[in-house]
């Protein structure tokens, strides 16, 4: 437990912040297990179509520090290889 009020201030803010990463992460992965699921599915055109989106979920993850930005790189890079992949079939 903080004992100073310095540290309770810190740990209030910091509960704070974990609501919001666990909100953004939770968006980042419902994002990126719908692509795969269409690219299963072998919806070549809807996991095209959504896979804006789940570049807008990572680049926001990365830019608030829930992620690194290699991180949301190496996702994008992944998610884009295996719909071309699909694709090429």
């Amino acid at each position: 437990m903080p004992i100073t009020k310095g540290a309770k201030k810190a740990l209030r803010a910091s509960e704070r912040k974990a609501v919001f990463n666990l909100r953004r992460k939770r968006a980042l992965k419902d994002e990126v297990k719908n692509i795969k699921d269409l690219v299963k599915a072998g919806k070549v055109e809807d996991a095209q179509k959504s896979l804006s989106s789940a570049y807008k979920a990572l680049d926001k993850a990365a830019k608030m520090n829930t992620i690194t930005k290699n991180h949301a790189a190496r996702k994008k890079s992944r998610l884009a290889l295996s719909i071309k992949r699909v694709s090429a079939k």
